[in-house]
């Protein structure tokens, strides 16, 4: 809610604002498409979480004797080429892609809040050459990005997640640049440069907890994107390193085997990337709507 909602020149009180987050909440927890999202969602978190506890077998033990054994009552969703169990390695798999894609979105979006702040905030020239950079890095895919940054440095975890993080970033910063643009011309800002207050101050205290429902919604539409990216830079060996159960990496491993019939040592691996990233969409979609609304 714009600060301009309360009459007066000033932003919003804190109370206040704890009251619109609120019932911001409070019609979140009553839209089907968010409790699906989070249901989907939260399942995953679980199995990251507490996955190696609840699995039949050890995700990185193999058996000979089992090797490419289809689905059964001893392995679930069958063995892969080396006899590992393969529902255990996708509940495990999800530990991985659920902690470097949140840390690089979560990286990303204070990255890009922090540089779409101080372009929509002080225009002219920091503007003019902030937003020319921006379009220039915006002009090149982030896969593409990932791979020319991972190849000069090397593959990590910790590459992974500052690679996403400076391909979204640029994203990001246009559309808080954009509702900056809207806030800085607002009476709360004016009365705050009256008050003399500084420059850092009134982006961080006045204008960036206004703008925060903006980049709320774009954090979770860019994690649904990132754990896409994870997933696609280790089915190009480029992310996740073996001998992780990583699902982009097992599909790697393993989408040969398709074609001789051996579907379960890569469908399930797709099935969970695409329900994750459908759940962060559903979530994203549901704040969306109470946002707009």
């Amino acid at each position: 809610m714009s600060a301009t909602a309360t009459g007066s020149g000033t932003a919003p009180p804190v109370s206040t604002r704890l009251k619109e987050w609120g019932e911001t909440l409070g019609l979140l927890l009553r839209s089907p498409t968010f409790l699906a999202g989070a249901l989907i969602v939260g399942f995953w978190v679980f199995c990251a979480i507490f996955g190696e506890l609840i699995v039949p077998y050890d995700p990185l033990e193999t058996d000979l004797l089992a090797v490419l054994e289809p689905p059964s009552a001893d392995h679930w969703f069958g063995a892969d080429q080396l006899g590992r169990d393969v529902f255990s390695r996708v509940i495990v798999g999800s530990r991985d892609i659920l902690t470097i894609a949140p840390l690089a979105t979560l990286l990303s979006t204070i990255m890009g809040t922090l540089l779409g702040l101080v372009t929509g905030y002080f225009r002219g020239l920091v503007d003019d050459v902030l937003s020319r950079i921006i379009d220039a890095l915006l002009s090149l895919p982030t896969v593409l990005i990932g791979l020319v940054a991972l190849t000069s440095l090397g593959t990590s975890n910790t590459t992974v997640v500052f690679v996403i993080a400076f391909g979204f970033a640029p994203i990001i910063a246009r559309t808080v640049r954009s509702s900056v643009l809207v806030e800085r011309e607002l009476d709360y800002v004016a009365a705050a440069r009256l008050r003399r207050e500084s420059s850092l101050y009134i982006m961080l205290a006045e204008i960036l907890p206004n703008i925060l429902p903006p980049i709320l919604v774009e954090f979770n539409v860019r994690l649904g994107y990132a754990i896409f990216t994870v997933a696609t830079l280790s089915f190009m060996g480029f992310g996740i390193q073996p001998p992780s159960p990583d699902w982009g990496l097992t599909i790697s491993d393993n989408y040969g085997l398709v074609g001789g019939g051996y579907w379960w040592t890569v469908l399930y691996d797709a099935f969970a990337i695409a329900s994750l990233v459908v759940g962060v969409n559903l979530i994203a979609d549901a704040i969306q709507g109470v946002v707009d609304g």
